[in-house]
């Protein structure tokens, strides 16, 4: 009788009147004590209202059943549904939508309903990589956070590698892996060179998005905050994308960190790190020859890594961890003219390669004088009264790579 009533009423009802009463009959359902008839008829009440033509009036429908989780599923499922100005405060905060109910939404397309589902309080796991699979750009940059894992983070860089803004978001997370670090250096490079491709020639700008990139993998295997395991992933993601070079195994050793060499050298062998570390040691042994040809590495590349590893010894660098990534003309010049020393054929590449060091680190470690020169031609008092040493943080700055890239565009 109540519902034959309802739906009689409604018929001449203006749609402000349908929407106080739609907000009313929410209402009592949830809060009111009726009686099990009356509460079917209130369910057929609002399953009508759900018809209604007036968006107002489902509006108000949704507005009042949104923060009850006594709020009746198949009402609010609708209500979710329904256009994105009614599904609005349902998609918003109903405890009553499933992760299978915001699936199918998200599944739809809508970027808005996506954004506000990425937004909701609590997000589960599988929402989020449902999020990073389909989800439209804000709402991705709505998910990313510590939660997610490595999984999820790989899929967004796949999607957004051409997305600066994703990609900061990405790289500011803590832990964040290497090998997943190093495909956002990756990534910005190759962004920045298709925005400079026009002005220099492919080859030279090849080899630059490519020493950009080497330079990105030796500061990220610097990192004191990774372990062994961590160095290993990313040796095997850059063996994978064909980035395991000569050049980088060189570029980290020039750089004063061994790490990076281990690992690659047991990702190629097959023997533990800690073998391959005390093989390293003892680099000018028997030994070392016969990991090396295990390896599959070049015959060739040994006289500039064991040239290397004995400047590294005389020199006294041995802890790998938290160096800048940045070569040392003092490690660089002597393994330089030992490979030149030998007067062999097979070696030119890599003297051209340790030459194209050789300037690189010269003008480092110019750079690094002239800022150390400055204070004196423009004394700061403060600075002078309250001398502070600070040591540069290990970390990827993709301005700096941005700027290199430009520096070698001119």
């Amino acid at each position: 009788m109540i519902v034959r009533s309802f739906l009689a009423w409604s018929e001449t009802a203006t749609v402000a009147q349908r929407s106080r009463a739609a907000g009313a009959l929410a209402r009592a359902f949830l809060v009111s004590d009726l009686s099990e008839a009356e509460r079917a008829d209130a369910l057929v009440a609002m399953a009508v209202l759900l018809d209604d033509p007036s968006p107002l009036v489902r509006r108000e429908l949704a507005v009042a059943l949104a923060l009850s989780d006594a709020a009746p599923h198949h009402i609010v499922a609708s209500l979710a549904a329904d256009q994105f100005d009614v599904a609005l405060p349902i998609l918003q905060h109903s405890p009553v939508l499933e992760d299978g109910d915001l699936i199918d939404i998200l599944a739809g397309g809508c970027a808005e309903a996506q954004v506000v589902i990425a937004r909701r309080a609590g997000l589960s796991a599988p929402l989020r990589a449902v999020l990073a699979e389909i989800g439209c750009r804000e709402a991705v940059l709505t998910i990313i956070d510590a939660h997610l894992t490595d999984a999820v983070l790989a899929r967004l860089i796949d999607r957004f590698a051409d997305d600066g803004e994703i990609r900061e978001a990405i790289l500011q997370l803590p832990e964040l892996p290497a090998d997943l670090r190093v495909r956002l250096v990756e990534a910005t490079a190759t962004a920045l060179a298709s925005f400079v491709a026009g002005w220099i020639p492919q080859e030279r700008l090849t080899r630059v998005k490519r020493e950009a990139c080497e330079r990105g993998a030796v500061i990220i295997a610097s990192d004191s905050d990774y372990q062994v395991e961590d160095l290993c992933l990313l040796v095997r993601h850059l063996r994978d994308g064909r980035q395991l070079t000569a050049a980088l195994l060189l570029r980290s050793l020039l750089s004063g960190d061994r790490l990076l060499l281990e690992a690659a050298l047991s990702e190629l062998s097959g023997f533990s790190v800690e073998r391959i570390a005390g093989l390293t040691r003892l680099w000018n042994g028997a030994g070392f020859r016969a990991l090396f040809a295990r390896s599959g590495l070049p015959d060739w590349l040994i006289v500039p890594i064991k040239a290397a590893l004995d400047v590294l010894d005389e020199l006294g660098i041995d802890d790998s961890y938290a160096h800048t990534g940045t070569l040392r003309l003092s490690v660089v010049e002597p393994v330089l003219a030992a490979c030149e020393a030998r007067h062999d054929p097979a070696l030119r590449p890599v003297i051209a390669t340790l030459r194209r060091f050789q300037a690189e680190a010269a003008r480092e470690e110019a750079r690094q004088r002239a800022m150390t020169m400055m204070p004196i031609a423009r004394p700061d008092l403060a600075a002078i009264a309250h001398p502070v040493q600070v040591r540069p943080p290990v970390a990827i700055d993709l301005k700096a790579i941005e700027d290199e890239l430009f520096c070698n565009a001119a």
